[in-house]
């Protein structure tokens, strides 16, 4: 199987033999790793100051750069990130990685409309919209989800991509930042239509969300994505709690902690390793990833390490 078919079988909860896939949503330790800056770190201004063949070269880069990054850390799949993250650019750079590296790998983008966690300047404004106008607010909510399957409906046509991750946040390691009543009121019923929206049209769905989810999980499930991400342990979400739960309805991915992969010990990142794959792999539906990203500030040699342990323990008979 290719690493592009491994993945769709664990999305879709079938058995599989050999290594367990693995991706990250991220991988932005680009510089250590290959000596060029992610994509998302260039700068965006720049480009409109770029001429036509600066672009061309830029877009091949990135689209290289991403198949550097799966091929030498064996992801099975590759979390596009335009940039500019134009409509244009998405498709321009589906093709260069399908031009490059054909079918090879599970195509995904950034595909979420539903409200996510307010940033702390507009956290106050976005509370009182709630109780003051909240018929308006769910207008919005209604108007982001069909712009995003209007947007869905021309990418299938365009052709290439197999799915979208959709990454609203929507808790803290707390909880989630609405209770489950509001919730239900001003987020899951978005979430359904433009999952269901997304299924129609023959893409995968991944739902990624930070912070302790167990207290709307429930509702997340409704929605029916073929995947959760990242099943956060610094907010106490357990791997073996949430299989028990919903592994056989939901494929799971996560949940090493990147904290320890940045401040602990390495021996605590081999523990982490192990519990994810000892309790994701089970009955499959299972993809192996960091609870977040790799992001900057990270040492690589500390997901190195993490994917050792991957190596050696995360394989079906």
């Amino acid at each position: 199987m290719t690493p592009r078919e491994k993945f769709i079988a664990a999305l879709e909860r079938k058995p599989l033999k050999g290594r367990v896939p693995h991706f990250e949503l991220v991988f932005f330790l680009t510089m250590e790793a290959f000596g060029k800056v992610h994509p998302s770190h260039r700068s965006y201004h720049q480009w409109y100051q770029m001429t036509e063949e600066e672009r061309k070269l830029h877009r091949e880069d990135m689209a290289s750069l991403y198949i550097a990054t799966a091929e030498r850390f064996e992801h099975s799949a590759i979390f596009l990130h335009p940039n500019p993250a134009t409509e244009e650019e998405t498709l321009r750079l589906i093709d260069l990685v399908r031009e490059k590296s054909g079918d090879k790998y599970f195509l995904m983008t950034e595909g979420d409309a539903t409200y996510s966690v307010p940033s702390g300047s507009k956290m106050t404004e976005f509370c009182y919209r709630l109780k003051d106008e909240p018929k308006k607010v769910k207008e919005e909510a209604k108007l982001r989800v069909e712009f995003a399957l209007e947007r869905a409906e021309r990418i299938a046509k365009h052709g290439g991509l197999d799915g979208f991750a959709l990454c609203s946040d929507y808790c803290f390691n707390t909880g989630p930042f609405l209770s489950p009543a509001l919730f239900s009121e001003f987020i899951t019923p978005y979430l359904v239509k433009l999952v269901q929206g997304y299924r129609d049209l023959g893409f995968y769905v991944i739902k990624h969300t930070d912070g302790n989810i167990m207290p709307i999980l429930d509702q997340i499930l409704e929605a029916r994505p073929h995947a959760l991400h990242s099943l956060d342990p610094q907010a106490g979400v357990d791997i073996a709690e949430v299989k028990r739960l919903c592994g056989d309805m939901v494929c799971l991915i996560g949940n090493v902690n990147c904290g320890v992969l940045q401040t602990g010990t390495d021996q605590e990142v081999i523990e982490s390793a192990r519990y994810a794959l000892r309790h994701g792999m089970p009955g499959g539906g299972y993809i192996f990833s960091t609870s977040n990203c790799i992001y900057t500030g990270m040492k690589l040699s500390r997901y190195e390490l993490m994917l050792d342990v991957w190596r050696k323990e995360g394989n079906y008979n």
